[in-house]
Order: C-alpha cells, then structure tokens, then sequence
C-alpha cells in the first residue's frame, strides 16, 4: 500500500496560509474539519480544549489508536480524523485567568472558530462583540444548528438531527423503506468546508478593509443549500421530491445492478453513453428506440427500461462488467468495502493514505487531503496531539514563565 511518512515535531508550514493563525475553541467535527484543512494549507492552528477532558471526540471509541508495541492507547479513531496539524492548549475559561489566557490568544490571531450555543461565550467575554475590542482584525467563525438568529437559535444541533429536518433524509434510503442517514456526518463535513470557504473570503476582504468579520455559519442553512437540484426540483415543481433508493430522479441509468457476483454501478450521464451501454449489454436497438433513445424518455419509462437491464445484468461478474464498459466509456464500477478503497490501484497511486508520527508512540494513520497544489502543497506537520501536548509552549509564547504556567496547572486553570 502506497503511504506517505511524516515525522512529527516542530515544523515551519510553507503552505498557502503560512503565517495565518487559527484560534479554534471548537469541538467534534464542523469546526475541526474547518480548522484542520486550514491546517494543511499551511496555518497555524492552536485547540483550545478543557483540561482533564478535552474535545468530546477523544472519548468517542473504539477503536482506539495502537501504540508502537501494537497497545490501544486513550486516542479515538474518530477524533484522530479531524484534527492533525495542530497544537493542543488546554485552558480552562470558564475561570477568569482562563478567559485572559484566550483573549491575549485572540489578540494574536486571524481567525477563531468556534461552536457553542449561541451566546454561550459572551457570559466569558468571549462572543465577538467581545474580541473584537481585543483584535479588529479578527474573522470569527461562529457555527451552531440554526445560526444567531430565527425561533430555533437557542437550540443545539447535531447532524443527525439536520440531516431529518433539514430533508436529507427524506430523499435517502429505500422508496418504500424508513428514511435513512448518509454513513458519514455529511452536514457537518458540508458545514466545516462552508466555513474555510467563509474565511477565507473574509481573509481577501480583509486586504481591502483592514477589518475582520463575523461568520454565522449554521447547519441547517448548510443542509439546505446542499439539496442542490432536489432543492431545485421541488421550487420549480412544487412537489416535494421522495426516497428513490439509489436511482436519481432526473437521469436514467444512475443507479446500482445486480452482477453474478455482487452489484455495480452504472452512471450513463448522456445519450451517448447510454448507446454503449446498450450495446454492452447486447440490445443496440435500445440506442434508437423513441422509448430509451433521449434521457427525458428514459426518465419516463425508467419503469420498463431497468427490469429489462437488472434481467441481463446477473449474466457477468462485477469486474467483466466494468472491463466492458469502460472500453466503450460507460462509467462504472464495483461497489467497494472501505478496506478496499484503500486497496485500490487509484487510492494507492494518489497516496491518499498518510502516516504521521504520534506522541503516544507509534503512528497515527489518516486520509490525505484531496487538495494538490502545485506551488504550496498541502504538509502533514503534526499528528493529532494529545490533549495538552503544547500547552507549555503556546503559554511560553504568550510570555509566561515556566513557574507561572505551573502554578496555573496546580490551580486548574490550564
């Protein structure tokens, strides 16, 4: 399996936001999937978390990471997904010594994410009405469920959560099934990638202005302007669109098929591959029939023309199928277990596996980030740490003395 090493330690990022610092007060996965690809464009990204805690995710196991002798150590699989390419400080701001701690931080940032319910860190003098006294400059990320404002802003949100109310999932799963989640937390992946998107353009704005910003960032706006052409569908329509499996309700054949040996997936985009693929399958007149000829006509009598296609489909093994049809540009291809993504010649070739060196002995694995640039590439300085790992240093930074940050450790502060 093609892997790519990276030692861990202290390491000067030369990426695309070199010289950028992150402040993230956030936690689980919207803000940290935010912070941590600001991370591997470059930016310095300091985590804020609660001593003897930490981010919720670092409980949320197992599996847990494996040490250098082959032992889980306390570090979760979960957690480890969202956060390389930072430093962990922990700070208790709950207390005031805290609450100075992050706004000298503050003071000495580009950016701050973060997710608490709204209002939740004004009480701490934290809000961005707050810091914004503090640094002018700063672009303050807030995410929450519903954002700042409407009758459920003081509500929390989760992406399951979102996912329902927000119509994914009444679109997703089986016709005459329950509804059904994505597998992954796509509302909080969507809203993490909105956020970079949100600073960054508040960054360039910043050029002109000289002024940071606020950002409210909600999820459910996010899962909203995310049904795209679903969305789309039902404004022009009326008519809510339903569950439809993995059939798509404006292309015919978008779906999966039954093989000798499992399923495959068909996506025919256009009439031209639809000729192909009929003539794969031994039914040339397929291409010319007025019936299946013109997409609009598949889509009309997609009732007809997919039994007649899941009838030849169990003919052939998966990968007899997908030889065949890529040689005519059918786009195609087998169903894959996770583990055998990343057994995939593709997924080898792009090395989207990572390695990274851990504290806690050993290496910690991950997903590359799927942004190759050819001036500032994208480095994998730091594993995700352990919780408080940089304390001392990102204090020291600040000016305190060893004996200071000690006695606020003994005090609970950090």
């Amino acid at each position: 399996m093609t892997e790519t090493t990276m030692a861990d330690g202290e390491k000067t990022a030369g990426g695309a936001l070199a010289g950028v610092r992150v402040l993230d007060l956030s936690r689980i996965l919207a803000g940290p999937w935010a912070s941590q690809v600001l991370g591997d464009l470059g930016a310095e990204v300091i985590k804020v978390e609660r001593p003897g805690e930490g981010d919720d995710t670092r409980k949320w196991g197992p599996p847990w990471l494996a040490d250098g002798a082959g032992e889980p150590t306390d570090q979760a699989a979960y957690y480890l997904a969202a956060n390389r390419n930072k430093t962990s400080v922990t700070i208790d701001f709950t207390k005031s010594e805290g609450q100075a701690l992050v706004r000298r931080l503050a003071a000495q940032s580009d950016i701050l994410i973060e997710n608490y319910k709204v209002g939740g860190l004004a009480k701490y003098g934290l809000d961005y009405d707050s810091l914004r006294g503090v640094n002018p400059r700063l672009i303050y990320c807030s995410i929450t469920g519903f954002g700042q404002t409407g009758p459920y802003a003081a509500r929390p949100g989760y992406d399951l959560l979102l996912q329902g109310m927000g119509g994914l999932m009444s679109i997703t799963g089986p016709k005459d099934g329950r509804p059904q989640r994505a597998g992954v937390a796509v509302v909080d992946l969507l809203t993490g990638l909105y956020g970079v998107v949100g600073v960054l353009a508040a960054l360039t704005a910043r050029e002109r202005t000289g002024e940071g910003q606020h950002i409210d960032l909600a999820l459910l706006d996010v899962e909203v302007a995310c049904l795209a052409n679903q969305a789309s569908n039902f404004l022009v329509s009326g008519v809510s669109p339903g569950r439809m499996g993995n059939t798509h309700p404006n292309i015919v054949p978008y779906q999966e098929f039954p093989t000798a040996d499992g399923f495959m997936i068909v996506a025919v985009g256009n009439d031209s591959q639809f000729r192909a693929f009929a003539g794969v399958l031994g039914h040339a007149e397929w291409g010319v029939d007025a019936a299946y000829a013109t997409n609009p006509a598949r889509v009309a009598n997609r009732e007809v023309l997919v039994p007649l296609i899941e009838a030849l489909t169990p003919l052939r093994a998966t990968q007899a199928w997908v030889e065949a049809l890529e040689a005519v540009g059918v786009p195609c291809g087998p169903i894959n277990l996770i583990g055998e993504v990343f057994d995939d010649p593709q997924v080898r070739a792009r090395a989207l596996r990572v390695e990274m060196a851990h504290e806690a002995g050993g290496t910690a694995p991950g997903v590359a980030s799927p942004l190759r640039m050819s001036g500032t590439p994208v480095e994998y300085r730091h594993a995700p740490p352990v919780l408080g790992q940089h304390t001392e240093a990102v204090l020291g930074g600040l000016g305190l003395s060893a004996d200071e940050i000690a006695d606020l450790r003994a005090r609970g502060v950090v």
